[in-house]
């Protein structure tokens, strides 16, 4: 049986996973030993929900526990509470973002790498069907040379979950899926509680629109053929990226690499960064 501990638990994720086990029973073989929050009445809703227990530090399972879960609202906790397990060599989900800080980030995929600890995590809508079959198109060239595209998606600017990071990740990292998970450089003009960023590649671009006031995405590939896409679901997915870590816990191999997994980290401070300074911002990624 392993034993799974989520930390940071304010969000709709660690709901999802939940019911994704013990409800509709996908995964017989796992045991939710207990959940940490900093707001602790969201702790205390997942157990009236599911009888979890309720820890009250998220180092509290240190030893205990044979993987864990980081899903808090502020990605800024992310690395913090993943820290104290990472000697343990545990497996690790980690939600988007996957830190707010370059800086962060590089300290993060280094302490994870060095002890080889097999992780997963980012947005769940890089499951999304319409993301792998625009990914598929794009790499296939089904229909013609790519020359750019669009995805469109909702945005909290002001968010108190560390403003524009806390959502921006759903739509960059799709764009990053389909289209490659190193963008040269952005352009990105805010107008109100809307956002518009340029992802330049080496020879075409792909236009951002973020939008304070939606909930729908869609995502377009323009080829010189044709044009395709449509709106796609960032929201029917956890299930597919629990599995994802569920199969880390088997001992299955991670699906991409550390690079790959915290390259939208530098996107998003180079977008936030051009979205202040108003000019195109070359993306640095740190490694």
């Amino acid at each position: 049986m392993f034993k799974v501990a989520i930390l940071g638990c304010e969000n709709s994720h660690a709901t999802h996973f939940m019911r994704h086990v013990l409800t509709n029973h996908a995964i017989t073989d796992m045991e939710f030993v207990g959940v940490y929050s900093y707001d602790r009445a969201a702790a205390e809703k997942l157990h009236d929900e599911f009888g979890v227990y309720v820890a009250d530090s998220y180092d509290e399972f240190v030893g205990k526990v044979d993987g864990i879960v980081v899903t808090a609202r502020h990605g800024g906790n992310h690395y913090k509470y993943a820290k104290p397990y990472i000697e343990s060599g545990i497996p690790m989900f980690i939600d988007k973002p996957i830190t707010k800080t370059e800086e962060e980030a590089r300290e993060f995929m280094a302490d994870l790498k060095a002890h080889n600890i097999k992780m997963c995590g980012g947005t769940s809508c890089i499951f999304s069907k319409r993301i792998q079959a625009l990914k598929k198109a794009f790499n296939e060239q089904t229909f013609g040379k790519p020359v750019g595209g669009y995805l469109r998606g909702p945005v909290y600017l002001n968010s108190p979950f560390d403003g524009f990071f806390f959502y921006s990740q759903h739509v960059t990292q799709s764009a990053m899926e389909i289209f490659g998970y190193y963008p040269k450089s952005v352009y990105a003009v805010r107008k109100e509680n809307n956002l518009t960023a340029i992802l330049h590649y080496d020879g075409f671009d792909v236009d951002l629109n973020f939008r304070g006031d939606t909930s729908l995405y869609y995502a377009l590939l323009s080829g010189t053929d044709m044009v395709v896409g449509d709106r796609f679901d960032c929201g029917a997915h956890y299930g597919d990226e629990f599995m994802e870590f569920y199969d880390l816990l088997k001992g299955g191999a991670m699906k991409r690499s550390y690079e790959d997994i915290f390259a939208p980290v530098y996107v998003l401070n180079a977008m936030y960064r051009s979205m202040e300074s108003g000019k195109e911002e070359e993306i640095i990624y740190g490694y």
